[in-house]
C-alpha cells in the first residue's frame, strides 16, 4: 500500500507516491533524485544525511516520509542561491573542511541549523552540535574553524 503525499523541499511542492516505511532519505534520493544528501550507516550514527526539517537538523534516515509530509525541508541542494554559494558551503570549501566530501552536506546542514540557533558560538558549542557527526577526512580541526569562519561571516551579513 502506497500513500500520497505532499513534501515541501526547498520551497518547492512535490505529490509522491511512497509505501509507509519509506524513510525521508529514500525519498529525497529516490523519489526527487535529490542526491547530495547522502546515505551512509542507515542508523543515525553518522549524520551523512542531515537535513533541516521545520528549521531543526534531523537525520533523514531515521524519519519516515510520510511524517515529514506538510513540513518546510531543506537540502543541501536549496542553500546555493543564484550560483552563489551559501556562506557555510564557503567557509568549509576555503578551510579545506571538505577533504572527501560525503560527510559534507549532512555537516553543513547540521551547521546551518546550529548557527540559526547560536549565531555566535564558541568552540566546545560547536563540538557539541556536530558530535553526532562522523568525518574520516580531515579530522574535524578545518570543520571547525570552518563553522567558526561562517558564524563570522553571517554575523556581518
Amino acid at each position: 500500500m502506497k500513500h500520497d503525499i505532499e513534501l515541501r523541499v526547498n520551497n518547492e511542492t512535490y505529490k509522491i507516491e511512497i509505501p509507509p516505511w519509506r524513510t525521508l532519505l529514500e525519498a529525497l534520493r529516490d523519489g526527487l533524485n535529490l542526491t547530495g544528501t547522502k546515505q551512509s550507516c542507515a542508523e543515525g550514527h553518522c549524520g551523512a544525511c542531515t537535513v533541516i526539517v521545520d528549521g531543526e537538523a534531523v537525520n533523514s534516515c531515521l524519519m519516515l516520509a510520510v511524517e515529514a509530509g506538510g513540513k518546510d525541508i531543506q537540502t543541501i541542494e536549496g542553500l546555493s542561491s543564484g550560483g552563489e554559494l551559501h556562506p557555510i558551503q564557503e567557509k568549509f570549501v576555503t578551510h579545506g573542511a571538505v577533504q572527501c566530501g560525503f560527510c559534507t552536506p549532512g555537516m553543513i546542514m547540521a551547521t546551518k541549523a546550529f548557527l540559526e540557533e547560536n549565531p555566535n558560538p564558541q568552540e566546545e558549542d560547536i563540538k557539541e552540535a556536530l558530535a553526532g557527526h562522523l568525518c574520516r577526512c580531515t579530522g574535524y580541526v578545518q570543520i571547525i574553524e570552518a563553522v567558526v569562519a561562517a558564524a563570522g561571516q553571517m554575523a556581518q551579513s
